[in-house]
Protein backbone atom coordinates (compact mmCIF):
# COMPACT_ATOMS: atom_id res chain seq x y z
CA UNK A 1 0.00 0.00 0.00
CA UNK A 2 1.08 3.60 -0.57
CA UNK A 3 0.59 4.82 2.32
CA UNK A 4 -0.20 3.19 6.08
CA UNK A 5 -2.98 3.58 8.31
CA UNK A 6 -1.55 5.40 10.95
CA UNK A 7 -0.32 8.25 8.42
CA UNK A 8 -4.02 8.39 7.76
CA UNK A 9 -4.81 8.40 10.97
CA UNK A 10 -2.33 11.39 12.45
CA UNK A 11 -3.62 13.56 9.17
CA UNK A 12 -7.25 13.22 10.21
CA UNK A 13 -6.99 14.21 13.92
CA UNK A 14 -5.05 17.28 12.95
CA UNK A 15 -7.40 18.13 9.69
CA UNK A 16 -9.36 21.41 10.20
CA UNK A 17 -12.18 22.96 8.38
CA UNK A 18 -11.78 26.81 6.65
CA UNK A 19 -14.83 28.98 6.02
CA UNK A 20 -17.61 27.65 4.31
CA UNK A 21 -17.65 28.57 0.69
CA UNK A 22 -21.90 29.16 1.71
CA UNK A 23 -21.37 31.79 4.15
CA UNK A 24 -23.34 34.52 3.10
CA UNK A 25 -25.19 32.25 0.62
CA UNK A 26 -29.07 32.18 -0.21
CA UNK A 27 -30.28 28.81 -0.82
CA UNK A 28 -33.48 27.23 -1.56
CA UNK A 29 -34.35 23.96 -0.57
CA UNK A 30 -37.59 22.58 -2.83
CA UNK A 31 -38.55 19.91 -0.17
CA UNK A 32 -37.16 20.82 2.71
CA UNK A 33 -38.69 18.23 4.58
CA UNK A 34 -36.78 15.22 3.99
CA UNK A 35 -34.05 13.96 6.59
CA UNK A 36 -31.48 14.39 3.84
CA UNK A 37 -32.25 17.74 2.59
CA UNK A 38 -33.01 19.03 6.21
CA UNK A 39 -30.11 17.91 7.27
CA UNK A 40 -27.92 19.59 4.83
CA UNK A 41 -30.26 22.28 5.27
CA UNK A 42 -29.02 22.44 9.46
CA UNK A 43 -25.38 22.04 8.18
CA UNK A 44 -25.35 25.36 6.30
CA UNK A 45 -27.29 27.25 8.67
CA UNK A 46 -24.44 26.56 10.49
CA UNK A 47 -22.27 27.18 8.33
CA UNK A 48 -23.50 31.15 7.78
CA UNK A 49 -25.88 30.39 4.83
CA UNK A 50 -28.68 31.92 4.79
CA UNK A 51 -31.93 29.33 4.19
CA UNK A 52 -35.46 29.20 2.95
CA UNK A 53 -37.32 26.19 1.83
CA UNK A 54 -40.66 24.54 0.62
CA UNK A 55 -42.03 21.23 1.52
CA UNK A 56 -45.76 20.51 1.48
CA UNK A 57 -46.22 17.96 4.26
CA UNK A 58 -44.60 19.49 7.48
CA UNK A 59 -42.74 17.46 9.79
CA UNK A 60 -41.01 17.54 13.47
CA UNK A 61 -37.94 18.63 10.53
CA UNK A 62 -39.44 21.67 9.35
CA UNK A 63 -40.75 22.71 12.52
CA UNK A 64 -37.05 22.72 13.81
CA UNK A 65 -36.01 24.63 11.16
CA UNK A 66 -38.77 27.58 11.51
CA UNK A 67 -37.67 27.33 14.87
CA UNK A 68 -34.12 28.49 13.73
CA UNK A 69 -35.21 31.28 11.41
CA UNK A 70 -35.74 29.33 8.28
CA UNK A 71 -38.98 30.34 6.34
CA UNK A 72 -40.92 27.71 4.83
CA UNK A 73 -43.26 27.79 2.47
CA UNK A 74 -45.92 25.06 2.31
CA UNK A 75 -46.60 25.52 -1.48
CA UNK A 76 -44.27 24.74 -4.32
CA UNK A 77 -45.27 27.38 -6.18
CA UNK A 78 -42.09 29.86 -5.89
CA UNK A 79 -43.07 32.59 -3.65
CA UNK A 80 -40.17 32.68 -1.57
CA UNK A 81 -37.91 32.84 -4.81
CA UNK A 82 -36.27 36.03 -5.95
CA UNK A 83 -32.73 37.01 -8.22
CA UNK A 84 -31.58 37.43 -4.95
CA UNK A 85 -31.45 33.53 -4.46
CA UNK A 86 -27.78 32.04 -4.67
CA UNK A 87 -28.83 28.67 -5.52
CA UNK A 88 -31.99 26.41 -5.45
CA UNK A 89 -31.74 22.49 -4.58
CA UNK A 90 -34.25 20.35 -5.18
CA UNK A 91 -34.73 16.03 -3.87
CA UNK A 92 -34.86 13.40 -6.41
CA UNK A 93 -38.43 13.22 -5.78
CA UNK A 94 -38.95 16.71 -7.40
CA UNK A 95 -39.87 16.51 -11.33
CA UNK A 96 -38.56 19.10 -13.81
CA UNK A 97 -42.51 19.89 -14.18
CA UNK A 98 -42.61 20.93 -10.29
CA UNK A 99 -43.84 24.47 -10.91
CA UNK A 100 -41.34 25.91 -8.93
CA UNK A 101 -38.43 24.16 -9.83
CA UNK A 102 -39.74 25.63 -13.52
CA UNK A 103 -39.91 29.21 -11.59
CA UNK A 104 -36.59 28.50 -10.66
CA UNK A 105 -35.30 28.27 -13.67
CA UNK A 106 -37.13 30.31 -16.27
CA UNK A 107 -38.27 33.58 -14.63
CA UNK A 108 -35.03 33.85 -12.19
CA UNK A 109 -32.36 32.19 -14.13
CA UNK A 110 -31.32 30.25 -10.70
CA UNK A 111 -28.77 27.59 -10.54
CA UNK A 112 -30.85 24.54 -9.48
CA UNK A 113 -28.98 21.02 -8.53
CA UNK A 114 -30.02 18.46 -6.91
CA UNK A 115 -29.77 16.78 -3.66
CA UNK A 116 -26.74 14.39 -4.37
CA UNK A 117 -24.53 16.99 -6.06
CA UNK A 118 -25.30 19.40 -2.82
CA UNK A 119 -24.04 16.36 0.03
CA UNK A 120 -20.77 16.37 -2.30
CA UNK A 121 -20.23 19.96 -2.10
CA UNK A 122 -21.05 19.97 1.56
CA UNK A 123 -18.63 17.10 1.88
CA UNK A 124 -16.05 18.51 -0.07
CA UNK A 125 -15.71 20.92 2.96
CA UNK A 126 -15.50 18.55 5.57
CA UNK A 127 -13.63 14.71 6.62
CA UNK A 128 -16.44 12.85 4.54
CA UNK A 129 -17.62 9.59 5.64
CA UNK A 130 -19.54 7.92 2.74
CA UNK A 131 -21.04 4.26 3.33
CA UNK A 132 -22.08 2.41 0.39
CA UNK A 133 -22.72 -0.48 -0.80
CA UNK A 134 -26.05 -2.63 -1.75
CA UNK A 135 -26.86 -3.81 1.53
CA UNK A 136 -26.19 -2.56 5.35
CA UNK A 137 -25.53 1.13 4.24
CA UNK A 138 -28.01 2.78 6.68
CA UNK A 139 -27.15 0.34 9.29
CA UNK A 140 -23.75 0.89 9.15
CA UNK A 141 -23.82 4.49 8.73
CA UNK A 142 -25.66 4.78 11.55
CA UNK A 143 -23.57 2.54 13.38
CA UNK A 144 -20.73 5.28 12.98
CA UNK A 145 -22.42 7.86 13.46
CA UNK A 146 -24.08 6.92 17.28
CA UNK A 147 -20.60 5.77 18.13
CA UNK A 148 -18.63 8.62 17.48
CA UNK A 149 -21.10 10.46 18.66
CA UNK A 150 -21.07 8.72 22.19
CA UNK A 151 -17.23 8.71 21.65
CA UNK A 152 -17.56 12.69 22.22
CA UNK A 153 -16.72 13.01 18.64
CA UNK A 154 -19.95 15.07 17.61
CA UNK A 155 -20.39 14.75 13.46
CA UNK A 156 -22.59 15.47 11.29
CA UNK A 157 -24.55 12.46 9.54
CA UNK A 158 -27.12 12.17 6.97
CA UNK A 159 -28.51 8.55 7.42
CA UNK A 160 -31.74 7.61 5.22
CA UNK A 161 -33.22 5.93 7.95
CA UNK A 162 -35.05 7.28 11.32
CA UNK A 163 -32.28 6.35 14.17
CA UNK A 164 -34.53 6.79 17.58
CA UNK A 165 -30.99 6.71 19.52
CA UNK A 166 -29.83 9.97 17.10
CA UNK A 167 -32.77 11.96 17.38
CA UNK A 168 -33.91 11.16 13.72
CA UNK A 169 -31.98 10.74 10.55
CA UNK A 170 -29.59 13.97 10.41
CA UNK A 171 -27.26 16.20 12.56
CA UNK A 172 -25.23 19.24 12.55
CA UNK A 173 -21.98 18.36 14.73
CA UNK A 174 -19.27 20.32 15.69
CA UNK A 175 -16.53 18.48 14.40
CA UNK A 176 -15.17 18.21 10.50
CA UNK A 177 -16.55 14.54 10.37
CA UNK A 178 -19.54 14.65 8.04
CA UNK A 179 -20.99 10.76 7.84
CA UNK A 180 -23.24 10.39 4.94
CA UNK A 181 -25.26 7.17 3.09
CA UNK A 182 -23.84 6.80 -0.36
CA UNK A 183 -26.70 5.26 -2.82
CA UNK A 184 -25.52 3.78 -5.80
CA UNK A 185 -28.84 4.40 -7.63
CA UNK A 186 -28.69 6.72 -10.72
CA UNK A 187 -24.98 6.84 -9.79
CA UNK A 188 -25.50 9.55 -7.47
CA UNK A 189 -22.84 8.52 -4.88
CA UNK A 190 -20.86 9.72 -7.75
CA UNK A 191 -20.87 13.39 -6.50
CA UNK A 192 -19.31 13.08 -3.19
CA UNK A 193 -16.00 14.12 -2.12
CA UNK A 194 -15.35 11.12 0.96
CA UNK A 195 -11.90 11.02 2.17
CA UNK A 196 -13.21 7.36 3.88
CA UNK A 197 -15.21 5.49 1.97
CA UNK A 198 -16.87 2.07 2.89
CA UNK A 199 -18.29 -0.24 0.78
CA UNK A 200 -20.25 -2.89 2.42
CA UNK A 201 -20.74 -5.34 -0.53
CA UNK A 202 -21.89 -5.43 -4.15
CA UNK A 203 -25.13 -7.25 -5.36
CA UNK A 204 -27.15 -7.18 -8.23
CA UNK A 205 -29.72 -4.35 -7.91
CA UNK A 206 -31.11 -1.28 -9.79
CA UNK A 207 -30.60 -3.69 -13.13
CA UNK A 208 -33.29 -0.68 -14.44
CA UNK A 209 -30.44 1.81 -13.99
CA UNK A 210 -27.55 -0.36 -14.45
CA UNK A 211 -28.17 -3.53 -17.07
CA UNK A 212 -25.95 -6.20 -15.29
CA UNK A 213 -23.78 -6.59 -12.66
CA UNK A 214 -20.75 -5.35 -14.36
CA UNK A 215 -21.97 -2.37 -14.98
CA UNK A 216 -22.99 -2.49 -10.98
CA UNK A 217 -19.43 -3.45 -10.32
CA UNK A 218 -18.00 -0.51 -12.50
CA UNK A 219 -19.78 2.39 -10.89
CA UNK A 220 -18.74 1.04 -7.72
CA UNK A 221 -14.69 0.87 -8.84
CA UNK A 222 -15.56 5.03 -10.42
CA UNK A 223 -16.50 5.63 -6.77
CA UNK A 224 -13.87 3.98 -4.93
CA UNK A 225 -12.15 6.32 -7.79
CA UNK A 226 -13.15 9.09 -5.83
CA UNK A 227 -10.97 9.00 -2.25
CA UNK A 228 -8.02 10.79 -2.79
CA UNK A 229 -4.59 9.18 -3.15
CA UNK A 230 -4.28 10.01 1.10
CA UNK A 231 -7.45 8.78 1.88
CA UNK A 232 -8.92 5.04 2.69
CA UNK A 233 -11.41 2.56 1.83
CA UNK A 234 -12.88 0.09 4.02
CA UNK A 235 -14.84 -3.11 2.02
CA UNK A 236 -16.81 -6.18 3.39
CA UNK A 237 -15.12 -8.98 1.56
CA UNK A 238 -17.73 -10.61 -0.99
CA UNK A 239 -16.27 -11.28 -4.58
CA UNK A 240 -17.81 -8.58 -5.97
CA UNK A 241 -16.17 -5.63 -3.89
CA UNK A 242 -12.93 -7.01 -4.16
CA UNK A 243 -13.10 -7.21 -8.47
CA UNK A 244 -14.31 -3.52 -7.93
CA UNK A 245 -10.79 -2.32 -5.71
CA UNK A 246 -8.96 -5.05 -7.47
CA UNK A 247 -6.78 -1.82 -9.49
CA UNK A 248 -7.01 0.61 -6.89
CA UNK A 249 -3.94 2.09 -5.24
CA UNK A 250 -5.60 3.72 -2.33
CA UNK A 251 -4.97 2.32 0.67
CA UNK A 252 -8.09 -0.97 1.58
CA UNK A 253 -8.79 -2.55 4.58
CA UNK A 254 -10.70 -5.78 3.88
CA UNK A 255 -13.74 -6.77 6.52
CA UNK A 256 -14.63 -9.90 7.27
CA UNK A 257 -15.95 -13.16 9.80
CA UNK A 258 -14.59 -15.93 10.94
CA UNK A 259 -15.75 -19.06 13.28
CA UNK A 260 -11.84 -20.10 14.01
CA UNK A 261 -9.15 -18.64 15.86
CA UNK A 262 -7.77 -15.78 13.60
CA UNK A 263 -4.62 -15.61 11.36
CA UNK A 264 -1.85 -13.67 10.85
CA UNK A 265 -1.47 -9.98 10.04
CA UNK A 266 -2.13 -9.17 6.65
CA UNK A 267 -4.16 -11.87 5.53
CA UNK A 268 -8.02 -11.76 4.28
CA UNK A 269 -10.79 -13.72 3.52
CA UNK A 270 -12.06 -13.29 -0.09
CA UNK A 271 -15.44 -14.28 0.88
CA UNK A 272 -18.22 -15.20 -1.60
CA UNK A 273 -20.34 -16.55 0.26
CA UNK A 274 -23.90 -18.51 -0.55
CA UNK A 275 -23.95 -18.44 -4.97
CA UNK A 276 -27.33 -17.73 -4.16
CA UNK A 277 -27.04 -14.60 -2.21
CA UNK A 278 -23.84 -13.86 -2.62
CA UNK A 279 -23.33 -10.90 -0.15
CA UNK A 280 -24.80 -12.72 3.13
CA UNK A 281 -21.95 -12.71 5.10
CA UNK A 282 -20.54 -16.66 5.30
CA UNK A 283 -18.03 -16.98 7.57
CA UNK A 284 -15.15 -19.12 7.43
CA UNK A 285 -13.40 -21.82 9.22
CA UNK A 286 -9.84 -20.46 9.62
CA UNK A 287 -8.47 -23.30 7.33
CA UNK A 288 -10.29 -21.27 4.56
CA UNK A 289 -8.82 -17.98 4.89
CA UNK A 290 -6.42 -16.99 2.10
CA UNK A 291 -2.89 -14.96 2.53
CA UNK A 292 -3.16 -11.69 0.87
CA UNK A 293 -1.68 -8.32 0.70
CA UNK A 294 -3.47 -5.23 2.79
CA UNK A 295 -4.55 -4.27 6.28
CA UNK A 296 -7.70 -6.68 7.45
CA UNK A 297 -10.15 -6.34 10.14
CA UNK A 298 -11.20 -10.08 11.21
CA UNK A 299 -14.08 -10.80 13.45
CA UNK A 300 -14.08 -14.23 14.92
CA UNK A 301 -17.42 -15.01 15.70
CA UNK A 302 -18.72 -16.09 19.98
CA UNK A 303 -21.31 -17.37 21.06
CA UNK A 304 -24.56 -15.41 20.88
CA UNK A 305 -26.11 -13.49 23.75
CA UNK A 306 -30.36 -13.09 23.63
CA UNK A 307 -30.15 -13.94 19.90
CA UNK A 308 -27.54 -11.20 19.19
CA UNK A 309 -24.03 -11.43 17.71
CA UNK A 310 -20.83 -11.38 19.72
CA UNK A 311 -17.15 -11.74 18.45
CA UNK A 312 -13.69 -11.02 18.60
CA UNK A 313 -12.10 -8.13 16.63
CA UNK A 314 -8.28 -8.61 15.07
CA UNK A 315 -6.85 -5.88 13.53
CA UNK A 316 -3.55 -7.04 11.56
CA UNK A 317 -3.79 -10.26 13.68
CA UNK A 318 -3.96 -8.36 16.60
CA UNK A 319 -7.15 -8.60 18.80
CA UNK A 320 -8.12 -5.19 19.04
CA UNK A 321 -11.50 -5.36 20.83
CA UNK A 322 -14.76 -7.14 22.22
CA UNK A 323 -18.17 -6.93 21.06
CA UNK A 324 -21.26 -7.59 21.77
CA UNK A 325 -24.43 -6.11 19.66
CA UNK A 326 -27.59 -5.15 20.65
CA UNK A 327 -29.23 -6.07 17.03
CA UNK A 328 -29.76 -9.90 15.87
CA UNK A 329 -27.57 -11.47 12.78
CA UNK A 330 -24.56 -12.32 11.29
CA UNK A 331 -24.67 -9.66 8.69
CA UNK A 332 -24.89 -6.86 11.28
CA UNK A 333 -21.69 -8.31 13.04
CA UNK A 334 -20.03 -7.33 9.85
CA UNK A 335 -21.52 -4.19 9.52
CA UNK A 336 -20.16 -3.84 13.17
CA UNK A 337 -17.01 -4.58 12.08
CA UNK A 338 -16.31 -1.81 9.10
CA UNK A 339 -17.90 0.92 11.83
CA UNK A 340 -15.13 -0.06 14.55
CA UNK A 341 -13.01 0.17 11.61
CA UNK A 342 -14.11 3.65 10.34
CA UNK A 343 -13.77 4.73 14.02
CA UNK A 344 -10.35 4.03 13.98
CA UNK A 345 -9.34 5.59 10.85
CA UNK A 346 -10.49 9.15 12.08
CA UNK A 347 -8.55 8.06 15.69
CA UNK A 348 -11.20 6.16 17.50
CA UNK A 349 -9.73 3.46 20.19
CA UNK A 350 -11.16 0.20 18.90
CA UNK A 351 -12.32 -1.10 22.11
CA UNK A 352 -14.12 2.28 22.45
CA UNK A 353 -16.00 2.20 19.16
CA UNK A 354 -16.69 -1.84 19.62
CA UNK A 355 -18.86 -0.70 23.18
CA UNK A 356 -20.98 2.27 21.42
CA UNK A 357 -21.62 0.08 18.76
CA UNK A 358 -22.78 -2.46 21.03
CA UNK A 359 -25.26 -0.10 22.37
CA UNK A 360 -26.85 0.80 19.43
CA UNK A 361 -30.57 -0.94 18.81
CA UNK A 362 -31.06 -0.24 15.07
CA UNK A 363 -32.52 1.95 12.76
CA UNK A 364 -35.80 2.23 12.36
CA UNK A 365 -37.77 -0.32 9.59
CA UNK A 366 -35.18 -2.83 10.38
CA UNK A 367 -35.79 -5.74 12.10
CA UNK A 368 -38.11 -3.09 14.57
CA UNK A 369 -40.42 -4.92 17.12
CA UNK A 370 -43.43 -3.24 16.98
CA UNK A 371 -45.67 -4.51 19.35
CA UNK A 372 -47.61 -7.85 20.23
CA UNK A 373 -51.04 -9.32 18.63
CA UNK A 374 -52.56 -12.19 19.94
CA UNK A 375 -49.13 -12.97 21.90
CA UNK A 376 -47.99 -12.61 18.73
CA UNK A 377 -44.88 -10.92 18.52
CA UNK A 378 -44.65 -8.02 15.16
CA UNK A 379 -41.94 -7.19 13.63
CA UNK A 380 -41.12 -4.40 10.54
CA UNK A 381 -38.34 -4.71 7.81
CA UNK A 382 -37.54 -2.52 5.05
CA UNK A 383 -35.86 -5.50 3.10
CA UNK A 384 -37.06 -5.22 -0.22
CA UNK A 385 -34.05 -7.58 -2.26
CA UNK A 386 -33.88 -11.16 -1.62
CA UNK A 387 -29.97 -10.89 0.17
CA UNK A 388 -32.21 -8.76 2.57
CA UNK A 389 -34.85 -11.15 3.30
CA UNK A 390 -32.83 -14.14 3.27
CA UNK A 391 -30.47 -12.54 6.17
CA UNK A 392 -33.24 -11.03 8.15
CA UNK A 393 -34.88 -13.99 8.36
CA UNK A 394 -32.28 -15.83 9.43
CA UNK A 395 -31.36 -13.47 11.73
CA UNK A 396 -35.45 -13.39 12.87
CA UNK A 397 -35.27 -17.40 13.29
CA UNK A 398 -32.32 -17.06 15.36
CA UNK A 399 -33.43 -14.26 17.82
CA UNK A 400 -36.36 -15.41 18.48
CA UNK A 401 -37.31 -18.95 17.71
CA UNK A 402 -40.54 -19.14 16.57
CA UNK A 403 -42.95 -21.46 16.52
CA UNK A 404 -44.38 -20.12 12.96
CA UNK A 405 -42.31 -17.20 11.26
CA UNK A 406 -45.06 -15.50 9.08
CA UNK A 407 -43.77 -13.13 6.41
CA UNK A 408 -45.68 -10.44 4.59
CA UNK A 409 -43.76 -9.10 2.00
CA UNK A 410 -44.57 -6.24 -0.12
CA UNK A 411 -42.21 -6.69 -3.71
CA UNK A 412 -41.10 -3.00 -4.33
CA UNK A 413 -41.11 -1.81 -8.26
CA UNK A 414 -42.11 -4.44 -11.17
CA UNK A 415 -38.58 -4.06 -12.77
CA UNK A 416 -37.00 -5.16 -9.18
CA UNK A 417 -39.36 -7.99 -9.29
CA UNK A 418 -39.38 -9.03 -12.70
CA UNK A 419 -35.22 -9.44 -13.05
CA UNK A 420 -34.40 -10.91 -9.58
CA UNK A 421 -38.00 -13.50 -9.90
CA UNK A 422 -35.78 -16.48 -9.44
CA UNK A 423 -34.09 -14.97 -6.48
CA UNK A 424 -36.98 -13.96 -4.76
CA UNK A 425 -38.11 -17.25 -5.55
CA UNK A 426 -35.82 -18.77 -3.17
CA UNK A 427 -35.16 -16.68 -0.58
CA UNK A 428 -37.95 -17.45 1.58
CA UNK A 429 -36.50 -20.53 3.00
CA UNK A 430 -36.76 -19.87 6.88
CA UNK A 431 -40.39 -18.50 6.76
CA UNK A 432 -43.06 -20.80 7.27
CA UNK A 433 -46.08 -18.82 5.76
CA UNK A 434 -45.49 -15.80 3.21
CA UNK A 435 -48.39 -13.64 2.07
CA UNK A 436 -47.53 -10.77 -0.77
CA UNK A 437 -49.82 -8.12 -1.48
CA UNK A 438 -49.79 -6.56 -4.71
CA UNK A 439 -46.26 -4.71 -6.04
CA UNK A 440 -45.65 -1.59 -5.06
CA UNK A 441 -44.90 0.55 -7.81
CA UNK A 442 -41.72 2.75 -8.13
CA UNK A 443 -40.92 4.49 -11.21
CA UNK A 444 -42.68 1.53 -13.32
CA UNK A 445 -43.60 2.06 -16.94
CA UNK A 446 -47.06 0.42 -18.08
CA UNK A 447 -44.56 -2.18 -19.47
CA UNK A 448 -42.82 -3.12 -16.27
CA UNK A 449 -46.25 -3.55 -14.79
CA UNK A 450 -47.85 -5.74 -17.26
CA UNK A 451 -44.87 -8.32 -17.18
CA UNK A 452 -45.21 -9.17 -13.74
CA UNK A 453 -47.76 -9.21 -10.81
CA UNK A 454 -47.20 -10.49 -7.08
CA UNK A 455 -49.38 -13.75 -8.11
CA UNK A 456 -46.16 -14.70 -10.45
CA UNK A 457 -44.00 -14.48 -7.86
CA UNK A 458 -46.07 -16.34 -5.32
CA UNK A 459 -46.16 -19.02 -7.70
CA UNK A 460 -42.53 -19.51 -8.16
CA UNK A 461 -42.44 -19.82 -4.37
CA UNK A 462 -44.82 -22.55 -4.00
CA UNK A 463 -42.87 -24.44 -6.75
CA UNK A 464 -40.04 -24.61 -3.78
CA UNK A 465 -42.62 -26.55 -2.04
CA UNK A 466 -43.10 -23.44 0.10
CA UNK A 467 -46.42 -21.91 2.16
CA UNK A 468 -47.40 -18.58 0.07
CA UNK A 469 -50.67 -16.76 -1.09
CA UNK A 470 -51.49 -13.82 -3.12
CA UNK A 471 -54.22 -11.22 -1.23
CA UNK A 472 -54.22 -7.99 -3.05
CA UNK A 473 -55.04 -5.79 -0.44
CA UNK A 474 -53.96 -5.34 2.90
CA UNK A 475 -57.59 -5.44 4.70
CA UNK A 476 -57.85 -8.75 3.43
CA UNK A 477 -54.13 -9.70 4.63
CA UNK A 478 -55.15 -7.90 8.22
CA UNK A 479 -58.17 -9.79 8.13
CA UNK A 480 -56.55 -13.30 7.62
CA UNK A 481 -53.59 -12.41 10.48
CA UNK A 482 -56.47 -11.81 13.08
CA UNK A 483 -57.66 -15.30 12.48
CA UNK A 484 -54.43 -17.00 12.39
CA UNK A 485 -51.63 -15.84 14.77
CA UNK A 486 -51.47 -16.88 17.80
CA UNK A 487 -48.36 -16.90 20.69
CA UNK A 488 -45.29 -18.02 19.64
CA UNK A 489 -45.76 -17.06 16.08
CA UNK A 490 -43.28 -14.32 14.33
CA UNK A 491 -45.09 -11.69 12.23
CA UNK A 492 -42.80 -9.60 9.98
CA UNK A 493 -44.18 -7.05 7.54
CA UNK A 494 -41.20 -6.39 4.60
CA UNK A 495 -40.38 -4.06 2.07
CA UNK A 496 -39.94 -0.64 1.12
CA UNK A 497 -43.21 0.70 0.53
CA UNK A 498 -46.11 0.81 2.88
CA UNK A 499 -46.38 -2.85 4.22
CA UNK A 500 -45.79 -1.54 7.71
CA UNK A 501 -49.05 -0.33 7.81
CA UNK A 502 -50.08 -3.90 8.18
CA UNK A 503 -48.44 -4.51 11.70
CA UNK A 504 -49.36 -1.34 12.93
CA UNK A 505 -53.02 -1.97 11.90
CA UNK A 506 -52.91 -5.21 13.96
CA UNK A 507 -50.79 -3.41 17.15
CA UNK A 508 -53.59 -0.45 17.40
Amino acid sequence: MPRNVEQVVSELRTESRSASQFAGKRIHFIGIGGSGMSGLARMLLDDGAIITGSEPNPNSQTFDLTHRGVKISRDQLGELLSPEIDLVVRTAAVPNSNPEYQTAINRYRIKTIKYAEMLGLVMRERTGIAVSGTHGKSTTSAMIAYALDRCAADPSFVIGGTVPQLGGGSHSGKSNLFVAEACEYDRSFHNLHPKIALITNIDRDHLDCYGSIEGIIQSFKDFANLVPPDGLIIAGDDANVVQALAETTRPVEICTLIRSEPVAAGSHVLMGGDPASPSVPQPKEASQLQHSHGYTWITKLLAPVNGCCAGEIFYKGKLAAKIQLSVAGEHNLINATMAVAACHAVGIDPQRAADAVGTFTGVDRRMTEVGRFNDAIIVDDYGHHPTEIRATLKALREKYQPNRLICVFQPHQASRTRLLIDEFAACFSDATEIILPDIYYVRDSDADRSQVNSAQLVARIKNNGQSARHLSGFEPIVEHLRSELRGGDVLVTMGAGNVWEIGRELVD
